[in-house]
């Protein structure tokens, strides 16, 4: 007896949070997308810290490795600290996604965004290539993945349509306001 794949569908687990969940698996644009100003500051404050630290310690102790020595090894301090920014950006963006801190900001901007994308007939999270089945599977391994993204970097780059959250909401929000604009031309 031969299985149906497509039709698996393994709803999220909820967690609690004191702010509403905006999407369990948000799409690595989205996440970038909706992060705050202050979220970019604190990144790059987050990222200067690698570079400073070790012109500090190669000021406070030289190394004494010549000019040579010590620019590769500032460069890779460089980077190492522009990696650990990029991760205060996504995870602070995807706390917010998550419920877990104030996102009173985004849950507007979701709504926003996906109320005109019902009113110009647009899927909700994009279309994608993939069988329902590799969308859902894809969704399974990314589902809050922004948890553990200090252990696994694992980021949601799928269109899919398992992202925890009730659509019916932007559906209704869709109606009241083209209700709202037929009135308003009458």
């Amino acid at each position: 007896m031969a299985s149906d794949h497509s039709s698996v569908v393994v709803p999220p687990k909820r967690v609690a949070s004191d702010y509403p969940l905006i999407d369990s698996d948000p799409h690595l644009r989205r996440v970038f997308g909706y992060a705050r100003p202050n979220d970019y500051a604190v990144a790059g404050a987050a990222a200067s810290v690698s570079p400073i630290a070790f012109w500090v310690m190669e000021r406070v102790s030289p190394s004494h490795v010549g000019r040579g020595g010590f620019s590769p090894v500032m460069r890779l301090a460089t980077a190492i600290g522009f990696l650990g920014g990029l991760h205060v950006l996504y995870q602070r963006s995807c706390n917010r996604f998550y419920g877990f801190t104030e996102n009173s900001r985004e849950v507007e901007m979701d709504m926003r965004e996906m109320v005109d994308k019902v009113k110009k007939g647009e899927p909700l999270y994009g279309t994608s290539g993939m069988s329902s089945y590799l969308q859902g599977v894809a969704a399974r391994n990314s589902r809050y993945s922004g948890l553990f993204l200090h252990v696994l970097p694992w980021f949601n780059i799928v269109n899919h349509d398992q992202h925890g959250v009730d659509t019916a909401k932007y559906y209704q929000q869709a109606e009241r306001e083209l209700e709202a604009e037929r009135l308003g031309r009458a």
